[in-house]
């Protein structure tokens, strides 16, 4: 590994670790708390597809399935770890086995097969990501509910008045 790539991952974990401690002490626990996800899951993610394409020479394809599934399920974790949305990233671990599939689909002998069980997980992923994110979106706004209630008004009123001189 070159030093400018080691300088250049400490300086953003360094910097990452700044922009968390706002005020607060920042210990190994902290550390710990925020990024395990970094330090432990998406490394064994990343060990199973260099294994996958370095040490078996792309004859093992069976190894990108936890693969997959391990890099997409720390990053779930990772972003809801520094961003706190657990309740709207879960679906995301829907979504993992369907990355190992599509994994082991794209780089194994493509069994069509296995499009069924990648689609289903991705499509039921993406419903509850859209699902969730609705949700919350109509939260925001019924609790702004006279904010959004005189925007409604204004937007009707718009269309009334301005028709087109045809009708």
């Amino acid at each position: 590994m070159k030093i400018k790539t080691i300088g250049g991952v400490l300086l953003l974990l360094l910097g990452i670790i700044l922009l968390l401690n706002q005020g607060e002490t920042f210990g190994p626990g902290k550390i710990f708390t925020y990024f395990w996800p970094s330090l432990f899951v998406i490394p064994l993610g990343l060990f199973f597809h260099w294994l996958y394409f370095s040490v078996t020479e792309r004859r093992a394809s069976g190894l990108l399935i936890p693969g997959g599934v391990l890099l997409t399920a720390g990053f779930v974790c990772q972003i809801a770890m520094l961003f706190g949305n657990w309740a709207y990233m879960w679906p995301g671990f829907i979504l993992a086995p369907a990355v190992g599939l599509f994994e082991f689909y794209w780089f194994g002998n493509r069994n069509k097969w296995l499009l069924i069980p990648i689609n289903i997980l991705t499509v039921l992923s993406l419903l509850f990501f859209i699902v969730f994110s609705f949700s919350s979106l109509f939260d925001v706004l019924l609790t702004k509910q006279p904010y959004f209630a005189i925007l409604l008004i204004i937007g009707g009123a718009a269309i009334l008045t301005l028709r087109k001189k045809s009708d």
